[in-house]
């Protein structure tokens, strides 16, 4: 089911004291220079789904704050989302400064979160990225977890759900007394949540080789995909969902005091990683330049993209691309625009100057940004 913001509004939130923008639900592209509030927009629409936002900011720091005020203000997003013929009204924010949430509006009623995932699906790719295969494996298990979450949204409550009974197994651990019986339960808990982690993982970078594979020869490197955790490998072999949860209880009982002394789970799917493999050269994406690995990651987000624009079930994605044309180079740039447009998906992308995108003209919105307030552009 095809879906596209159609208005977009925000209040107090980053820069912008007040913007509105009406889409017509085709790739949107903003040009500005640098500080001018292009990637805030991309953030705004971010936080359109749950979650903390493509930066990963807390609720306060986004909230505008003018030179010499310590708290953000209270903020606002709001959107009005196209679907099948229906619109519907979405909105979230914090309705007075310092709140601890953020409350989430669907038709005016207040609504979980979770509600916003039943409508908007997202997928992104932000500068913070560039660097996925050289920093360390957290950053990676966030980058995949957030491709799971897109096709899946159920797996960002299985991984709240793993990382609080992971938190309390270790004070107890630490600080003491470990109890038998509590450290059971939580064991239980963690295996649960972990093999369904671990299951999601390994089924959806499955169905990102399978799609990797059938989209064949494009200008953006294919790649071959792995996941090196133990259990995510457990996963993807086959094993059954009791088996991969009986064997991680095992595990962890097996592991208390180790992870006592260590200060830290020592083992489980928080401890998993992403290898990808430049296909063509077999080289590692580590050691591939750094427009490789760009490209290679692009690909990526749009297999993702591709995959779920399929989907009669669920929402289109709506890709935001921040700052990525600048890192193409013209070939593959028109091919990226290509591809936004041949799987019919609403994209925001953004860049500090307007010849980044002269090939999407006539088949997207432009609009500069300066002084975080908008004008369209011819």
């Amino acid at each position: 089911m095809r879906t596209a913001l159609t208005r977009l509004t925000l209040t107090d939130f980053r820069s912008y004291a007040t913007a509105e923008l009406a889409l017509d639900g085709r790739p949107v592209w903003l040009a500005g220079p640098n500080g001018a509030g292009k990637t805030n927009l991309l953030e705004a629409v971010s936080f359109l789904i749950p979650g903390r936002g493509l930066r990963g900011a807390s609720i306060a720091e986004v909230g505008r704050r003018l030179p010499g005020e310590k708290a953000g203000r209270a903020w606002a997003v709001s959107a009005t989302l196209a679907a099948g013929g229906e619109e519907t009204r979405l909105g979230t924010g914090v309705e007075q400064a310092g709140a601890a949430r953020r409350v989430v509006r669907v038709e005016g009623e207040a609504a979980p979160p979770g509600r916003l995932a039943e409508h908007v699906r997202q997928v992104w790719l932000t500068p913070a990225q560039d660097r996925l295969f050289l920093e360390g494996a957290g950053d990676r298990r966030r980058f995949v977890d957030r491709l799971v979450f897109a096709a899946e949204p159920s797996h960002a409550a299985h991984v709240q759900a793993y990382e609080k009974a992971q938190r309390e197994r270790m004070r107890l651990l630490t600080d003491g007394p470990p109890d038998p019986a509590w450290l059971d339960a939580l064991e239980s808990r963690l295996a649960e949540a972990g093999t369904l982690m671990a299951e999601a993982r390994a089924r959806t970078l499955a169905a990102l080789q399978a799609e990797i594979e059938t989209r064949g020869e494009r200008p953006f490197p294919q790649a071959r995909l792995s996941l090196t955790g133990e259990w995510e490998q457990l996963a993807g072999s086959g094993a059954d969902f009791a088996e991969i949860e009986a064997r991680l209880a095992r595990a962890l009982a097996a592991a208390r005091d180790r992870d006592a002394a260590a200060g830290r789970a020592l083992t489980g799917p928080h401890r998993g990683d992403l290898a990808v493999v430049h296909a063509e050269k077999d080289r590692p994406a580590a050691e591939c330049s750094t427009g490789e690995q760009k490209a290679l990651i692009l690909n990526l987000v749009l297999a993702q993209a591709a995959r779920l624009a399929r989907s009669d079930a669920a929402p289109t994605p709506i890709l935001l691309l921040d700052e990525v044309a600048a890192h193409l180079d013209a070939r593959r740039r028109a091919a990226l625009f290509d591809e936004i447009e041949a799987l019919g998906l609403q994209a925001f992308l953004t860049g500090t100057d307007d010849h980044l995108f002269e090939a999407l003209a006539g088949r997207a919105q432009g609009f500069r940004v300066e002084g975080s307030g908008f004008a369209a552009a011819g």
